[in-house]
């Protein structure tokens, strides 16, 4: 939230001098300067138009960037579409609009019809996705946002890795210099995965763009009340491995000159960067919502003259870059924009109601059809535990096949590579042992150990699948999956089906579960595979016997879909469920 107060009128013509040797030294031209402006205008008179549609009855939902533009508007000219990846929130329309995504397709989204290349008519307008300009498909979902923003750049780390040491990658397009981005307002740095996001792309030095939108408000909430000294960026300054950009986001030309700097910075380094964009919220939360409840009159005034919609314009004509009947002639063809967009979306046809199940599995790969009921082969040698079978796949998969990776607590052999070829030190490979010895066939970092948090793991695991690798991790108890819930059901699940079929997540999560282990008491015995085999999206597989485990295990890894697997600890060494080796 911005309050700055008037200033006198000789003051305001020396902040416009400013601002323009800004644009200067920062090499924008005048249709750089024009064209920042047509996309603020036409995000806010996008805003507008599905406002008047929800009261037609032609939206059912409206949830405005109104205010956010000026940084989005300069976040767009300044990242690439196609080259970098991003995830942009629920406000980040101005953004893309600036990368590409026209006014038809996101009044098609507001009507929920066959238009609509976010969802194709599945999600709630401002659900943004386009995989033709790396704009990966979001949900509803706070926070979840930034652990998948590590996996995907994450994936690009490792196959430029790949690429270096002359390794096939599969035809998965890449960049050595490329962005992800990842967006939030100011309440979402209060998800608890906002932090492990930083902390994982921190420690990791991944190339990440971590923008906070900071109107003030998360719906009714100052940001005062939820934030330690009510900025996240000052909370921040002293994170290590962490870039900090700030900028008064209701200004583009200040927003960009931060842009240049941030993208500079992370292109060059490989390093994270955050961007603490102070901005406006004229518009209430959406149209469920009504700021007057809660946000005084003499608020809101001072709001709509930082407003950018009111500011911009008024800086290009006091600056001398445009005469005001210009910017009045650039707004009415904007207006004719939209008018010709709105008739054209309206009259797109809903999906056809035999198509909602659509996209909730692989149409390519089913795993339950006939073509995996192969009988297995034997060597002859000595009978395995279902433990050693599962081990025996795994390596096999993993020595094959660079574009796996596994990740989870402890899984790897060692978290110091150099400690790989100690001949005094077994390694670790799991509490259960299942997955030692993977890491030393692997590729080097195939095979790695995450932090203590399950939703780190399948968030991260996520956008490894969104850019073509393979994860096969690993939750180390069934007992402590809950945190990953979300990440789970609500993102896994999702992913083919709320983007139509445009992204994917194929991907297998080991979990040992069950009981019968003395010592396991409440917390290491738990069973609970019931409340994931009834979510459509995700394939369950529970092995009862090492020939089974072989299968199902190398099924799943082959397969096009996100599998739980499930692992019953008590099974693992048993002599009854044995199979040949």
């Amino acid at each position: 939230m911005l309050n700055k107060g008037k200033g006198s009128k000789k003051g305001q013509d020396k902040n416009i001098e400013k601002k323009l040797r800004m644009a200067k030294q920062y090499g924008l031209s005048k249709a750089d300067l024009v064209s920042l402006f047509r996309n603020i205008i036409l995000s806010r008179k996008l805003d507008d138009a599905e406002i008047n549609m929800r009261k037609q009855g032609k939206a059912f939902f409206q949830i405005s960037g109104a205010g956010h533009e000026g940084i989005l508007s300069a976040a767009a000219k300044v990242l690439k579409p196609k080259h970098d990846y991003f995830i942009p929130y629920y406000r980040d329309r101005a953004l893309c609009i600036g990368l590409g995504v026209s006014a038809y397709e996101m009044l098609c989204q507001a009507n929920g019809n066959t238009g609509d290349t976010a969802s194709h008519g599945r999600q709630m307008p401002s659900h943004w996705g386009n995989s033709k300009l790396n704009i990966i498909s979001k949900s509803s979902c706070t926070g979840t946002q930034f652990l998948q923003a590590c996996g995907i750049a994450e994936a690009g780390k490792y196959l430029c890795q790949l690429k270096k040491e002359g390794i096939d990658t599969m035809g998965v397009p890449f960049h050595d210099d490329e962005i992800v981005y990842a967006s939030c307002g100011d309440g979402t740095t209060s998800q608890g995965e906002f932090w492990e996001g930083l902390t994982t792309a921190c420690v990791n030095d991944l190339p990440v763009l971590y923008m906070v939108e900071d109107n003030g408000y998360a719906i009714s909430v100052p940001t005062h009340v939820q934030t330690p000294g009510g900025s996240i960026s000052e909370a921040l300054k002293n994170f290590p491995g962490l870039k900090i950009f700030t900028c008064n986001g209701s200004c583009p030309i200040e927003s960009y000159a931060t842009m240049v700097e941030t993208a500079k910075y992370i292109r060059s380094t490989r390093k994270p960067a955050l961007v603490h964009a102070l901005v406006t919220r004229p518009y209430s939360h959406s149209l469920s919502d009504d700021q007057s409840m809660y946000r005084t009159k003499e608020e809101l005034a001072a709001e709509r003259e930082e407003d950018v919609y009111n500011s911009y314009p008024k800086l290009l004509v006091e600056g001398g870059v445009l005469e005001q009947s210009e910017v009045d002639e650039l707004i009415s063809s904007i207006d004719v924009e939209i008018r010709t967009a709105m008739k054209k979306a309206i009259e797109t046809p809903w999906p056809e109601k035999s198509t909602a199940t659509d996209h909730l599995y692989s149409s390519d790969i089913d795993l339950t059809s006939s073509d995996f009921e192969t009988s297995a082969s034997f060597s002859g040698k000595d009978d395995v535990p279902m433990a050693g079978s599962i081990n025996k796949v795994l390596r096999d998969e993993f020595s094959k096949n660079p574009m796996l990776r596994m990740f989870g607590e402890d899984v790897a052999d060692f978290s110091d590579l150099d400690k790989l070829d100690n001949p005094n030190l077994k390694g670790k490979g799991g509490v259960f042992k299942v997955s030692s010895g993977v890491q030393r066939v692997s590729q080097e970092g195939q095979v790695y150990n995450s932090p203590l948090a399950e939703a780190n793991i399948i968030g991260r695991a996520i956008g490894q699948a969104m850019r073509g690798i393979k994860p096969v991790v690993e939750i180390q108890f069934f007992d402590y999956i809950w945190t990953a819930y979300m990440q789970i059901k609500n993102e896994m699940a999702t992913t083919r089906y709320r983007s139509g079929g445009d992204f994917t997540c194929p991907m297998v999560i080991r979990v040992p579960t069950g009981g019968y282990l003395r010592g396991g008491a409440i917390y290491h015995s738990q069973s609970g595979e019931s409340f994931f085999s009834h979510i459509p999206g995700i394939r369950v597989a529970f092995p009862s016997n090492a020939e089974d485990a072989a299968g199902l295990l190398r099924s799943a890894i082959r397969g096009d879909d996100p599998v739980l697997f499930l692992e019953h600890k008590h099974l693992y060494y048993q002599g009854y469920n044995r199979t040949a080796d």
